[in-house]
């Protein structure tokens, strides 16, 4: 599948906003942390994402009722679905000037993970978190996702790269009071 960026200006995937708020102290904490670790780019992408993937529990799992979609908040109450955990990894890989796109699947719901740009070329990777039936890796070469859309049931891969999280993805966290009622508003499709 060919990704396509939804903005062809690359410095659009290196911003800052009130969801991806890199600038953000707890953020930025984070990511001098990581970065420490890393002898490159190519190193820090990879420690974020299993930091991301191994130390902040998708709420679903764990059964945490918050909800949260700022970065930062993610980073603070170790807690998120796919969508606030790959906001999450968004803002360490921008904190530290790795180009990174939002992207998504559709399987019953709409599923968010992230493309980080290395040799000219995004990569997609998934840090919704591992479990029983579930091993995302990162990965430069062959995707190594937590899921695999089945087409003839109607799943999909979306190609699009967003540089700010899709509008019916926000919709959702913002408006919801909790895990349960954001699990039953979830967007189907983008």
């Amino acid at each position: 599948m060919e990704l396509i960026q939804q903005n062809p200006d690359l410095s659009a995937y290196l911003a800052a906003d009130e969801v991806i708020d890199h600038d953000h102290p707890s953020v930025r904490e984070v990511a001098a942390r990581l970065a420490k670790g890393a002898e490159d780019s190519y190193a820090y992408a990879r420690l974020a994402f299993e930091f991301v993937r191994d130390t902040i529990p998708h709420s679903q799992d764990s059964g945490d009722p918050r909800v949260t979609w700022r970065a930062s908040d993610v980073l603070e109450r170790r807690t998120g679905i796919c969508y606030a955990k790959a906001h999450a990894l968004t803002a360490l890989l921008r904190a530290e000037d790795i180009p990174t796109a939002l992207c998504y699947q559709r399987f019953d719901v709409v599923h968010g993970l992230v493309a980080v740009r290395f040799d000219g070329a995004w990569h997609r990777q998934d840090p919704r978190g591992n479990k029983p039936g579930v091993d995302a890796r990162f990965s430069l070469g062959r995707e190594r996702l937590a899921f695999t859309p089945d087409r003839e049931a109607g799943e999909a891969d979306y190609p699009q790269l967003y540089a700010a999280p899709h509008p019916a993805v926000l919709a959702a966290l913002r408006a919801a009071t909790d895990r349960a009622h954001l699990w039953a508003t979830l967007p189907a499709s983008l």
